[in-house]
């Protein structure tokens, strides 16, 4: 009997270390899919819900980011949307720098870019300014637009 809540014990703690360790292996990701989600809805100057919606399910559903806390990502969105609302170019050389935090690692760099897609086009309007930006965010991660029909 102890043993078997020993055991138990050890996996909970097991599980919970994991978890903390796969946030901290992929904070800058998860900052570089917020920032670039934030850069994408600010592209026409209007954010809507389906942008955020859009980040949210993929941030629940993503093996890699799904460890995260819905408030703490919550919150991080709203960081940068303060840095936009003060003032737009801050805003955006702010979340340009956290995006480009996953360049080494092309794999989260596609990534990141195909959900930056996924968020443009999430109201049924790819428009040319959401275009352009997430051209801006593949050229800060040395990656090809025309790799994304951009």
């Amino acid at each position: 009997m102890a043993l078997s809540w020993l055991k138990g014990k050890f996996d909970e703690v097991s599980t919970n270390l994991k978890n903390e360790v796969t946030k901290i292996k992929n904070r800058d990701f998860l900052e570089g899919v917020v920032a670039g989600c934030a850069l994408v809805a600010y592209a026409d100057g209007v954010v809507k819900p389906e942008e955020k919606q859009k980040m949210m399910g993929f941030l629940k559903t993503s093996d890699v980011l799904s460890v995260f806390d819905t408030g703490d990502v919550i919150k991080l969105f709203e960081k940068f949307s303060d840095q936009f609302e003060f003032d737009l170019a801050i805003g955006e050389a702010n979340a340009l720098q956290a995006v480009s935090k996953v360049k080494k690692r092309e794999g989260e760099a596609r990534l990141l870019v195909r959900v930056c897609c996924a968020i443009g086009a999430s109201d049924g309007d790819f428009d040319n300014s959401e275009r352009k930006m997430v051209s801006k965010i593949c050229s800060e991660l040395g990656l090809n637009p025309a790799d994304f029909d951009l």
